[in-house]
């Protein structure tokens, strides 16, 4: 056995593993949703110049909205602009026939916003990254 680590995998040993765990997560649940149907999508606030002031980075997978990414500029805060974001993205993704949201935010970010707009806090991790957490919550849609 020959144990390597690498920064830069070759195409077809990353494809490999990639497979390897498809593979085995079909065997176990063979109506689980392909990694093929995962719907990766955007959500932008634009201001009257068209410039992108905010938006979301997302994907719906396993029935799941997995919120990646939320970003407001500093004059877009506070007005209800993140929660339109929110609205849209969850919107979308009940037309994905999603049924779940997650997403992690880190203590500096977004928690109170999120909980806000209706999610639950379900787990922390303590000094990720160090001298900080990163909170996980979810939601039903």
């Amino acid at each position: 056995m020959h144990i390597e680590i690498t920064t830069k995998p070759n195409e077809a040993d990353a494809k490999a593993i990639s497979k390897g765990i498809v593979d085995f997560n079909n065997a176990k649940v063979p109506d689980l949703e392909p990694l093929e149907a995962e719907v990766k999508f955007f959500v932008f606030a634009r201001n009257e110049h068209s410039e992108i002031v905010g938006g979301i980075r997302a994907t719906c997978f396993w029935n799941t909205l997995h919120i990646e990414l939320l970003w407001l500029s500093e004059e877009c805060r506070g007005k209800g602009i993140g929660k339109q974001l929110m609205d849209k993205a969850e919107h979308f993704a009940k037309e994905q026939n999603c049924e779940k949201v997650f997403v992690e935010t880190t203590s500096w970010q977004a928690k109170p916003f999120y909980e806000k707009v209706g999610y639950t806090h379900i787990a922390t991790i303590n000094d990720r990254p160090k001298g900080h957490a990163s909170h996980y919550l979810t939601k039903d849609l």
